[in-house]
């Protein structure tokens, strides 16, 4: 096995540059203060420059070869078939185009966190098309090289972050949800006209809501000793398995939001910090895919987080925190009623998961077109409002803050990313349903000791990294591929 061990040897020490990276990553957008953004752009893009080096060397594509000759067991082929996957995808790309895509990326992320908040669609579009143009070049690129015949430019980033998924398939599931999501909404307004819950008040101290996040944090199994909690302008999840970052955003006037997101990125975090230690460093050790990455932060903050069991845990640490002169208003029925509210909102991150999905398919419509050229960045904000007044009934013209530019993801050219959050969505109904033939799930929740829910989790998913294809998983821990059928069944049982 002597060349595959050579193959391991070189993906380990791959994995510790981008261990760096994942770290400055983090601090650039939770630490570093604002002048320093130039010099770290130009580090991390040398950084970006020098891994790509090492994932595409023309010489693996013998050690590959010679390899697959090689007695390997079925995890030494899996993780074979991992690491070929990621020399694919990277040996195609010209070192000049990953170091510009970095700047660009850093640029305009960084002007973003200020042009947002002054709701400055010029400032940013200055920024974006060069974005824009550089994942478009790439995008051509993958799709030009790729195996699979008549792919599209879209296709090919899509295939980033959900290996083995097409357009074709995303157009005909998000097809399927539209034609039912509407009533769905319309149904369940009318139905909590009689559901009124108790104001929670405005007034949350941010030291008060740190508490309450890292509370819930371990209430979730995080593991403190390889992870923390910080701020950001958007909550993200980062670093590395050993040492997870997670941040989140405050608003004094309110706590859902900030503990919601928490719950979120604790999600991603435990998926991380589940992963086997034994692939540690190597691409087979590695997430799925961010759909099974998001279907584990949404199984925490929508299967278990929204609750009424897991917000009964939650109740009496509010009166703790805020005061109990709120008791009534923090109740645990009181809070499902207003975790469950469903109403049309302007923030994707904010919004309930019934009309989630509409936030999804608006960006995945958009940035498919975007990418296979049939749009240009200049038209992003019409169309954005267009399908924001189709699908939510929304007017967000002229309000770019809330609208085409709240979200990270495009600054940085993570063009084919949005779907995975509804596929996590779907992913994460689907394996409660599976858990709950062996799991008591709410019997779990309510104990306060929900071991038996990660045990599933860990068995299932975690610890099968990416040892298997997406269906193969999904199929392994369920019985089937993906079925959005127990997505429906999920949002019916719980809101109709």
């Amino acid at each position: 096995m002597k060349n595959y061990q050579k193959l391991e040897k070189h993906f380990i020490k791959i994995s510790k540059f981008n261990h760096l990276a994942a770290i400055c990553s983090w601090d650039q957008a939770a630490m570093m203060p604002s002048g320093g953004n130039t010099a770290r752009s130009e580090a991390m893009a040398e950084l970006a420059l020098h891994v790509h080096q090492l994932q595409s060397q023309p010489e693996l594509a013998d050690l590959y070869a010679a390899a697959e000759t090689e007695a390997l067991s079925a995890d030494q082929k899996s993780s074979l078939r991992e690491m070929k996957r990621v020399w694919m995808n990277d040996k195609i790309i010209p070192a000049d185009m990953v170091e510009a895509a970095s700047l660009a990326g850093s640029k305009c992320e960084h002007a973003w966190r200020t042009q947002r908040g002054e709701n400055d669609w010029a400032g940013f579009a200055e920024n974006f098309a060069e974005v824009v143009s550089l994942s478009q070049q790439e995008a051509q690129i993958r799709a030009g090289h790729s195996s699979v015949s008549n792919q599209t430019n879209y296709d090919a980033m899509l295939n980033l972050y959900e290996p083995g998924t097409t357009t074709a398939s995303l157009d005909t599931l998000f097809a399927d949800v539209k034609t039912w999501l509407p009533t769905m909404v319309a149904e369940i307004a009318q139905k909590q006209k009689s559901e009124k819950a108790i104001g929670f008040g405005d007034n949350f101290p941010i030291e008060a809501q740190k508490q309450l996040g890292q509370k819930t944090m371990k209430l979730l199994g995080f593991d403190f000793d390889h992870g923390r909690l910080d701020v950001s302008v958007h909550p993200f999840c980062g670093g590395v398995p050993s040492d997870v970052r997670i941040t989140t955003r405050y608003d004094e006037t309110e706590f859902v939001s900030a503990m919601m997101g928490v719950v979120h990125e604790t999600g991603h975090a435990c998926y991380e910090q589940g992963l086997p230690k034994n692939l540690s460093g190597l691409p087979a050790g590695e997430a799925r895919s961010m759909g099974i990455h998001e279907s584990q932060s949404l199984f925490f903050e929508m299967q278990l987080g929204r609750s009424q069991e897991f917000l009964a845990l939650v109740s009496p640490l509010l009166s703790e925190l805020f005061g109990t002169n709120q008791t009534a208003a923090f109740g645990a029925e009181n809070l499902f009623k207003a975790y469950t509210r469903v109403e049309p909102g302007y923030i994707r991150v904010d919004a309930d998961e019934v009309t989630y999905p509409a936030h999804i398919i608006l960006r995945y419509e958009i940035e498919r077109d975007l990418m296979n050229g049939n749009i240009g960045y200049k038209d992003v904000p019409d169309i954005w409002a267009q399908k924001m007044q189709d699908y939510l009934g929304l007017d967000t013209k002229g309000n770019y803050k809330n609208g085409c530019i709240q979200d990270i993801h495009w600054t940085m050219g993570a063009f084919g990313y949005f779907p995975s959050y509804t596929l996590g969505a779907m992913y994460a109904a689907q394996f409660k349903a599976s858990m709950l033939k062996t799991v008591d799930v709410n019997a779990a929740i309510s104990s306060g000791d929900l071991s038996p829910i990660f045990d599933w989790l860990r068995s299932n998913i975690w610890q099968k990294a990416s040892l298997y294809g997406t269906d193969d998983l999904v199929t392994q821990a369920t019985g089937e591929p993906l079925n959005a059928a127990h997505f429906k069944a999920h949002l019916q049982a719980r809101y109709l």
